[in-house]
């Protein structure tokens, strides 16, 4: 069912006596749709009646406890369902109500309702009422209700507590930093250049003095491994321990180690489709 956010749920269902016999709060049904009095018990050999009264959350100045979740109309052979109760009976001295149909409530908290009851008319008989559900019959009375969901307020997030340092930080830049940034690129720029990322063809790339030329080598002294250093002597034959190696070249290279995976292709071809 939909939800109806026009109207406030009911709190509680009663019979009254007579309209003026309703307390504050509550809202006596004096009439059915068709316009004819709604008076209870009221007919051959009883000059009184008795009226249905509701009343809503809207009526309530804080906020109601327990709504109308269900309402039903049973025999008095019927023994009342678990969790209802018979409506409240605001009744003058000396006045009686039949027990032979009674109205029973279901009653929930307003934080674990989902369909609720939102109004009661009443009509004759044979009359259909758009919108509302049948509850039963009572005397002449057709009795209907309105359901729907009731409409949750959804929870707001707590506030955080910030501390007065977490609020004093900011993104926001200030003109005295403005000013020590553009101070601090000036120094920069001077110091490695106003164009750091050129760097000119005779330029070596290991330059200290370029910003982008500085390398994970630099300070590093290069030295031989001991183990070469007692053969290499002097002279011509400085480096005659390197006469026997062979410089090989890139046709060298794939024509030593060319293989053309004959193997594997052959075997692939043998393989059923499935296998793909």
């Amino acid at each position: 069912m939909a939800a109806v956010p026009e109207q406030a749920p009911l709190t509680g269902v009663a019979w009254a006596s007579s309209p003026s016999a309703a307390p504050a709060g509550w809202t006596p049904i004096t009439a059915t749709l068709d316009g004819a009095t709604a008076n209870f018990g009221k007919g051959f050999g009883q000059k009184s009646g008795y009226v249905l009264c509701i009343t809503s959350a809207a009526a309530s100045e804080t906020s109601p406890g327990d709504v109308v979740a269900d309402v039903q109309i049973l025999s008095d052979k019927t023994p009342l369902p678990t969790g209802y109760a018979y409506i409240r009976e605001f009744l003058e001295p000396k006045t009686s109500i039949s027990k032979k149909k009674r109205i029973c409530v279901k009653l929930v908290p307003l934080g674990a309702a989902e369909l609720v009851v939102f109004d009661i008319m009443l009509s004759g008989k044979s009359r259909v009422v758009p919108c509302y559900m049948k509850i039963g019959d009572i005397s002449s009375f057709a009795v209907w209700c309105k359901k729907g969901q009731v409409l949750k307020p959804k929870p707001l997030p707590k506030p955080r507590n910030i501390s007065l340092e977490m609020k004093g930080l900011t993104l926001e830049t200030t003109d005295l930093d403005k000013n020590r940034t553009e101070f601090s690129s000036e120094n920069y720029l001077t110091r490695f250049g106003s164009k750091p990322a050129s760097i000119k063809r005779d330029e070596s790339i290991y330059d200290t003095a370029n910003l982008y030329g500085i390398s994970a080598m630099d300070g590093v002294p290069f030295s031989l491994h001991p183990k070469f250093e007692s053969s290499i002597t002097t002279g011509t034959n400085a480096f005659s321990i390197f006469t026997d190696l062979n410089i090989k070249s890139l046709a060298d290279i794939e024509k030593e180690y060319d293989y053309a995976f004959v193997v594997e292709r052959t075997a692939a071809a043998r393989l059923p489709p499935s296998i793909y």
